[in-house]
């Protein structure tokens, strides 16, 4: 029998969900340890972990691989400079800017956010950067500021000769970069985490949301949500999307950037799923009774009611802003005359993807989303989707593999 203490041990300390990392890793995590300790067996080293609130922690180190490098997937930092804060710093010189990096890995991430703002012309004492990362040898490692070649990545690598000086076995960060960001160690779970840490005009909070299960899930955008100003923005990774728009975010519109805003209060009752464009659908509330029109829904494609053929279909925008009204079937009747009329693409698989999704269709949603993937490889709105849809059916290698996918293509893309 499986023996799953450890695993539910670091879902009670860190809320990591087991199945997004696979057991082996948790069981090579605890074999490594059993042996730095000189535990003879496995009880003895469980023992060990009842005793030591610091070999806890230990565990946790193990078990906590952090990848990451400067300017990772760039757009990100554009947007947070070119579209959130460069404009309104340059247009009010007494204002300034709050940024939090959570988690912070290593360090590479917060200085990144002071260097794109830096490169934009803003002066570091203009913005301050909180940094907060459970991994205590992360934290010490972030604020020695030295970096190995794996921290450099990319072809554009020009800030590391206006930023960096040489050293034996790296480069290290130089004190004007370094003045802004302030690390921490810290537990988003942790009861008052930086209960008194004030609000944040953007955060970055990029694949750590995936690792958790729903309920942690929920925790964590909480605590995002209770640190983030209401008109601040906050930055998460591609395969989170999906989850930040089911609850109750808005998307900034900025391209690749998976950049969310807060809802206004009276819509985070009706979470929206955004869709290409900058539009959104929102979810329809499933019916008591199961007629036979929600039996046709269940099928792997739904067939809507047909588009008049004489009509004139709207274009996909209009279709998607439709949707977003919550006109959902008569913009799922105009996608499907879209495909019958100019043949499938990508955007018309797509929104007809989402709405299945946002109508809790999760086998019609999977058909469009690979769809969409047959025809576009690489589409991260369907990557994201179909990850997150996979997830939360419990398929969570299914997930992980698309995961993987989305990973490779931010790598090429930087």
């Amino acid at each position: 029998m499986t023996d799953t203490r450890f695993a539910d041990l670091l879902e009670r300390v860190m809320g990591l969900s087991a199945a997004t990392i696979g057991p082996g890793a948790i069981e090579r995590a605890v074999e490594t340890r059993r042996r730095e300790t000189a535990s003879r067996d496995t009880e003895a080293y469980w023992a060990l972990l009842q005793a030591s609130s610091a070999e806890v922690q230990q565990l946790v180190e193990a078990v906590v691989v952090p990848e990451t490098w400067f300017f990772r997937n760039p757009q990100a930092f554009r947007a947070m400079e070119g579209d959130v804060l460069g404009p309104r710093l340059r247009a009010d010189p007494l204002a300034s800017a709050r940024l939090l990096s959570l988690p912070c890995s290593t360090g590479e991430e917060a200085y990144t956010m002071a260097m794109a703002l830096m490169e934009s012309g803003i002066a570091p004492h203009r913005f301050s950067i909180e940094a907060v990362d459970i991994s205590q040898p992360a934290i010490d490692m972030a604020r020695a500021g030295v970096y190995g070649r794996n921290s450099f990545r990319g072809h554009e690598l020009g800030f590391r000769d206006r930023y960096f000086d040489p050293v034996p076995h790296g480069w290290a960060l130089r004190e004007e970069v370094r003045a802004p960001v302030r690390f921490s160690q810290g537990n988003i779970f942790a009861p008052g985490f930086m209960a008194q840490a004030g609000s944040f005009d953007v955060i970055f909070c990029r694949n750590m949301l995936i690792y958790f299960d729903i309920p942690r899930q929920k925790q964590a955008i909480a605590v995002l949500r209770r640190l983030l100003a209401p008109d601040g923005t906050l930055f998460v990774g591609h395969s989170e999307a999906g989850l930040m728009r089911e609850e109750g975010f808005v998307s900034a519109g900025m391209a690749m950037s998976f950049a969310f805003r807060r809802a206004p209060e009276a819509a985070i009752a009706a979470p929206i799923i955004a869709v290409p464009a900058r539009a959104a659908i929102r979810p329809v509330a499933p019916k008591r009774a199961a007629p036979a029109r929600m039996m046709e829904r269940d099928r792997p494609v739904r067939q809507a009611i047909a588009y008049p053929a004489a009509a004139k279909v709207p274009d996909l925008a209009t279709l998607r802003r439709m949707a977003d009204d919550g006109r959902v079937e008569e913009a799922e009747r105009g996608a499907q005359a879209h495909i019958r009329d100019n043949g499938a693409s990508p955007d018309a698989l797509l929104l007809l993807g989402l709405i299945s999704d946002a109508g809790g269709q999760g086998k019609a949603a999977a058909h469009y989303y690979r769809k969409v993937l047959y025809l576009d490889p690489g589409n991260v709105e369907a990557l994201g989707h179909l990850a997150l849809l996979l997830r939360r059916e419990g398929d969570h290698a299914g997930a992980r593999l698309l995961d993987e996918r989305m990973r490779r293509r931010d790598e090429r893309s930087s």
